[in-house]
């Protein structure tokens, strides 16, 4: 008799949507996963990219056993070798390289593969013992969170979406990334008639079902945001009051926002007058609306501008007054799973590294000791950072030790000296907030690890205890790692019962007078001109890749499809281009080459690069951020739109 059971789990990638899911395991094996229908947001189904994890977890392309690379960097000649040999030569390599140029030229780069308690931030507890030196910078979404920083609230409920009267959804494609959303959405549709308006360059599969679909100019959203406010203002449509009482520089504001008249955001945006218009009226007169803003809008060196300026626009009408209104960005549950890297176990004064910036830092461009060793886990920098070319260069210089925690060999792994095993998450056990929802959920093992793959706890404590690091911390279970950061009101033993549980932060209040926000400070800028020639790139997810992960299996690159760079017609036919050929997009960076799909569905002047893709298999060797340049925004954000490119026939 064939032995079945189900294990409760959740998807653990770097998507707001962090579904609970039912892994399906019959004689030792998962079968088949499946979202959890009793998860209020998730509500049983799985997107495009998970909902066959399973075929991750058993690829025969995963890696399994650690190995040392036998050929030269990039070749991606490795050999197999034992666990003890692996951390024997990572110890060794660590100490020797403290010993000659210090601790802090081991630098971590990590980001959100996964975002478990335990997966992302186990590891650090190792840096940290250590004295390595510490890691900041966000790939995405860093004017959000400096916004946060300040004091603004960047997300509600999303269950709270259907009271809304209107909806913004302003550089987001929330079908293609975050789809359960779209359910929350369209409550707000049914229950109060309400119009959702989509802001997007592109026509995306989301801007195809709103009531309205905008295209502006990428970059221009800021001085959108800008000129929404003046109407707002000039037309008495402003509630003054509230913002008076949630702003201290309210005055400073409106002079800031002075100089957009409709017509000058009307020149910068590329959109007529008349719709900024009407969109300020639209959008002060609803009660509530909300905007629902993504992470592609602030990837420009306006990004700052752009999410200060929301938050305006959402404190000037006073939508905070209502549930479901304001500005909905981030929305995550009362909990920081960060307390799980042990802060208090790093080195007095030891510094920090933009982990964004580590071309630069790699090749020497930075002040302070020089990088000797990488600890790579939860990213792939070498397609996923910009100016991807310099990052390759600096990884395989032959002075730099880096050792990659793995599934697959990556473009980053084929330049490691030892690739470790990872497991996957039917493998392991960790704990999970969310960015887009208030639930927190606890991720059971299904099976076994494969292979000789361990969880990241288990790499930690191996190193650790190799190098006779003894502080208790670095040989806690990964049930002790996940248990740490939960919050003394969550107990592990309550949430293993459940599986998941809502656990929302307290709305904000008004501030004090002396806690009140600023609004000025970011203003909006005219829109960065395109160079004789050229055309703006962008490089947005796709449906079926989650930022580079899923690029590397079958039936999510079938999905996706060849890479091919969607243009205008007018563009392709001034450059005497036709649909379905092949064509080298290329800058001062560098060229590459995809086909060419002609369409519509783009404004004239922009096109877009869908998907980050791997340079392994050739065929599909298109990686975007080869020509991205290494430029960032006030809050440290990579300026990724702002990407001029010249486009012609493939020879």
């Amino acid at each position: 008799m064939v032995e079945k059971r189900t294990v409760q789990g959740c998807c653990p990638l770097d998507c707001p949507d962090n579904c609970a899911w039912l892994a399906h395991v019959e004689d030792g094996k998962v079968v088949r996963v499946e979202g959890d229908k009793a998860h209020p947001f998730t509500r049983g189904v799985l997107c495009a990219k998970v909902n066959d994890y399973q075929a991750r977890t058993y690829s025969p392309e995963r890696l399994l056993h650690p190995l040392r690379r036998s050929g030269a960097k990039g070749e991606g000649e490795f050999e197999r070798i034992s666990w003890d040999a692996a951390i024997d030569t990572i110890a060794e390599r660590f100490e020797a390289i403290t010993t000659k140029h210090g601790a802090e030229a081991i630098m971590p780069v990590s980001y959100f593969g996964s975002m478990g308690a335990v997966q992302k931030f186990a590891l650090m507890r190792l840096v940290h013992a250590l004295g390595a030196s510490d890691m900041h910078g966000n790939i995405c979404s860093a004017p959000g969170l400096a916004l946060m920083g300040a004091g603004h609230s960047i997300g509600f409920d999303p269950e709270e979406y259907g009271d809304a009267k209107l909806v913004l959804l302003w550089g987001v494609n929330v079908l293609s990334t975050g789809h359960h959303h779209w359910h929350f959405l369209n409550q707000a549709r049914r229950r109060n008639g309400a119009r959702i308006v989509c802001i997007d360059p592109r026509r995306t599969r989301t801007a195809a079902k709103c009531d309205e679909h905008i295209a502006l100019r990428p970059g221009t959203d800021a001085a959108l945001a800008a000129g929404m406010a003046r109407v707002m203002l000039e037309e008495g449509l402003a509630d003054l009051e509230y913002a008076a009482r949630m702003a201290h520089d309210l005055d400073a504001y409106i002079e800031q926002v002075e100089p957009w008249t409709p017509e000058r955001t009307a020149e910068t945006t590329g959109i007529d007058a008349d719709i900024v218009i009407s969109l300020a009226r639209q959008f002060a007169a609803a009660r509530p609306a909300m905007i629902r803003c993504g992470v592609g809008a602030q990837q420009n060196g306006q990004g700052a501008a752009f999410v200060w300026g929301l938050s305006a626009l959402c404190i000037l009408a006073g939508h905070g007054r209502l549930p479901g209104g304001e500005l909905s960005l981030i929305n995550m549950p009362d909990i920081d799973l960060a307390v799980a890297a042990r802060a208090d176990l790093k080195h007095e004064s030891v510094r920090s590294l933009d982990m964004t910036r580590l071309g630069p830092i790699l090749n020497g461009q930075t002040e302070g000791p020089a990088v000797k060793a990488l600890l790579v886990w939860n990213t792939n920098p070498a397609v996923v950072l910009p100016n991807s070319a310099q990052i390759r260069r600096g990884l395989e210089r032959e002075d730099l030790f880096t050792v990659v925690v793995e599934h697959f060999m990556t473009d980053t792994a084929r330049r490691a000296d030892i690739v470790l095993p990872s497991t996957t998450q039917l493998e392991h056990y960790d704990l999970h907030g969310a960015w887009g929802h208030h639930y927190v959920a606890l991720n059971k093992p299904a099976i076994e690890p494969l292979g000789e793959a361990k969880s990241h706890g288990e790499v930690m404590r191996l190193i650790a205890r190799r190098m006779g690091l003894n502080h208790p911390a670095l040989h806690e279970s990964d049930e002790e790692i996940a248990a740490s950061a939960l919050p003394p009101e969550l107990p592990m033993a309550e949430l293993e019962a459940e599986g998941w549980r809502k656990h929302s932060p307290a709305r904000r209040p008004i501030p004090a007078p002396d806690k009140r926000l600023a609004l000025a400070g970011y203003p909006a800028a005219e829109a960065v001109p395109a160079p004789d020639g050229t055309l703006q790139m962008l490089t947005p997810k796709g449906h079926y890749f989650l930022n580079s992960s899923f690029a590397n299996m079958a039936r999510q690159r079938r999905g996706e499809g060849a890479p091919a760079l969607e243009m205008n017609g007018e563009d392709a036919e001034r450059r005497g281009l036709a649909d379905g050929q092949r064509i080298t997009i290329r800058n001062s960076q560098g060229a590459l080459q995809a086909g060419l799909k002609v369409t519509q569905h783009i404004r004239a002047g922009t096109v877009s690069l869908n998907g980050k893709w791997w340079s392994i298999p050739k065929e599909t060797a298109a990686v975007g951020n080869m020509l991205t340049p290494a430029a960032w925004s006030v809050t440290g954000q990579p300026a990724y739109n702002d990407t001029f490119v010249e486009i012609e026939g493939a020879e």
